[in-house]
């Protein structure tokens, strides 16, 4: 399956893949994160990120709204 965009329901320590697909789309960068690269979500916001630098990115945004 390559090149498709998949659906994926986020949780505490896993995900699952709704829709397949080969990959996702960081919610911050808009970067391609493939699905055996996938590290870093939101469970709450249901957001994938590329690395530790967009995940922290959405933190201290998410920390400034409080």
């Amino acid at each position: 399956m390559k090149n498709k965009l998949a659906r994926i329901k986020y949780f505490p320590n896993k995900f699952e893949i709704i829709e397949e697909g080969d990959h996702v789309i960081c919610a911050i960068s808009e970067k391609k994160i493939f699905l055996d690269k996938l590290n870093y979500w939101n469970v709450e916001l249901q957001e994938p990120y590329f690395s530790h630098v967009e995940a922290s990115e959405k933190r201290d945004e998410l920390s400034k709204k409080k």
